[in-house]
């Protein structure tokens, strides 16, 4: 195994003998078909939300099979992305990325066309497969592109722009496309992009793969999804249900596989994993804080969403509307961060955007059981912590393959969108039972019929139905209740929220600060 020490992106340069030479108008125009592409993936994982009603009543899935539409897109993209970045960078990372495009757009296809709930399971698994072939391959594809450490912080910066804000951007989009067309539209915005990616790809994007890559380790590539795709599917279940001995188990399986993964990894001439680079201490402490980032946002996104819609009364695209401020601050935030990192030291960088996401949180308490109340505490927090989970995925991102060597561009890019599936997944399952366990132990169930209080429980949204069919008064003691309990356990994310960015930040400024 190679040990690999250089400490920055210039070095890291230097060691793999690439050169600095500036980026011409064309590989910027590259950049622009990788970020497009980028951005479609980010909003496929959360477009899909809004047009739920509208794929049950066409297709009618059970309750299991309508959790699997959902999910099994991000539980196949998070199993993937290692083996996907390792095999880009042995058999070309352009080329994995015209494969990934071309099973993007026909697997998008069959989902808008679906004619069957397992259809639509189906397709969606395939885009996951694709998926996981395209995010790696954009990380690395620039990191061999831009080899001026300027212009490859701000080409990241752009990068940065499109993954952070996609998830916000969907919503909106979904909104949008489901006031106008049919639910199969959300699938079919993916086809022009996508064709347009395989066309001119080729022509702006120039062909990058390790020199020496060494032989791809099938077990590696099992193990890693075995470690992943348990522990994701166990911590959203736990999120959605609670605690279970079946959930229990599975996690225990992806804990065990990982166990397995990383002693195979060490024990191996040519790693799925390069695990030396957890050495760095400046790439250890960017993948932390590019997994908690994304962990404030994804459970702001998952609260935020029911508080707009079920406690404030907002219609689907009113509430995307609303989240267009902190979009916009997500996309400046890492188009900014590019300068910042010119004017101070990118873990100096990295530190203030985790406290600025912080202080975003801490304006949630502000929140109000209250239809009639402000959402200018909402927009306001919202946009702070997209300003501040924009420079840091950016500043993370930059470090992340920026330490590693060229060569291993495409494992270092899937370690970082590892990171941010895991957070994702995390912010969710973390946040997320935070804010239902406060808003079951708040709830007042004392006017509901024995019969319905289960259903009253179990969501936001199952206690407001079931209060819609129950008489005056009982009817708006529930409502009242449900809505303030759901807003005592968002003050509560809040507060762990903002905790868990400050202790982040400081151990990232502290990790990544040389000692004397």
């Amino acid at each position: 195994m190679t040990t690999h020490t250089t400490p920055s992106g210039s070095a890291a340069t230097a060691a793999t003998g690439a050169s600095t030479g500036r980026a011409t108008a064309r590989t910027w125009a590259g950049l622009g078909v990788l970020a497009l592409a980028l951005l479609l993936i980010s909003v496929d994982a959360t477009v899909l939300d809004l047009a739920i009603p509208a794929i049950t009543g066409d297709l009618a899935p059970t309750t299991p099979q309508l959790l699997w539409i959902i999910d099994v897109y991000s539980f196949v993209l998070a199993g993937l992305l290692i083996t996907m970045g390792t095999l880009g960078d042995r058999i070309g990372r352009r080329r994995l990325l015209l494969i990934g495009a071309a099973g993007f757009g026909i697997a998008s296809a069959l989902a808008a066309w679906a004619m069957s709930p397992e259809m639509l399971i189906a397709a969606r698994v395939l885009q996951g497969v694709a998926g996981a072939t395209l995010m790696p391959a954009t990380l690395g594809l620039i990191r061999a592109m831009f080899t001026d450490a300027r212009e490859r912080t701000l080409a990241i910066s752009v990068w940065g722009a499109m993954a952070s804000s996609g998830a916000a951007f969907g919503p909106l989009l979904g909104g949008w496309l489901l006031e106008h067309y049919w639910w199969g539209s959300v699938f079919l915005i993916n086809l022009p992009v996508m064709a347009v990616l395989i066309v001119v790809a080729p022509f702006l994007v120039p062909e990058s793969r390790d020199p020496n890559p060494g032989r791809f380790d099938l077990v590696s590539a099992g193990l890693s999804m075995l470690a992943l795709i348990p522990v994701v599917y166990a911590v959203k279940e736990f999120a959605a249900h609670g605690p279970s001995v079946k959930l229990l188990m599975l996690a225990l399986i992806g804990v065990a596989a990982g166990v397995a993964f990383v002693r195979r990894q060490r024990a191996l001439a040519d790693p799925l994993i390069d695990l030396d680079l957890f050495r760095l201490p400046p790439f250890r402490s960017a993948v932390f804080a590019n997994l908690l980032a994304v962990f404030a946002l994804a459970g702001v996104l998952f609260f935020g969403s029911q508080y707009l819609q079920l406690v404030i009364g907002k219609s689907p695209l009113q509430a995307g509307l609303l989240l267009i401020p902190g979009t916009i601050g997500s996309m400046a935030g890492a188009l900014a961060a590019a300068y910042a990192v010119r004017l101070w030291r990118p873990v100096t960088v990295l530190a203030g955007a985790l406290v600025t996401a912080a202080a975003g949180a801490v304006l949630f308490w502000l929140l109000v059981a209250d239809p009639a109340g402000s959402v200018l505490p909402f927009i306001g927090g919202f946009l702070l912590i997209g300003v501040g989970v924009g420079v840091a995925l950016t500043v993370s991102s930059d470090m992340i393959v920026s330490t590693a060597p060229a060569e291993r561009a495409g494992n270092a890019a899937a370690i970082s969108e590892t990171a941010m599936e895991a957070g994702i997944a995390l912010g969710v399952a973390v946040l997320g039972s935070v804010v239902m366990a406060a808003f079951r132990h708040g709830l007042d169930l004392s006017t509901v019929p024995a019969a319905h209080t289960g259903a009253a429980r179990e969501s936001l949204g199952g206690a407001i139905e079931t209060a819609r069919a129950l008489p005056q008064p009982a009817a708006t003691m529930l409502m009242e209740s449900a809505q303030s309990a759901f807003v005592s356990g968002v003050h509560l994310a809040a507060t762990a929220t903002t905790l868990i960015l400050l202790v982040t930040a400081l151990v990232a400024y502290r990790a990544a600060t040389p000692r004397r």
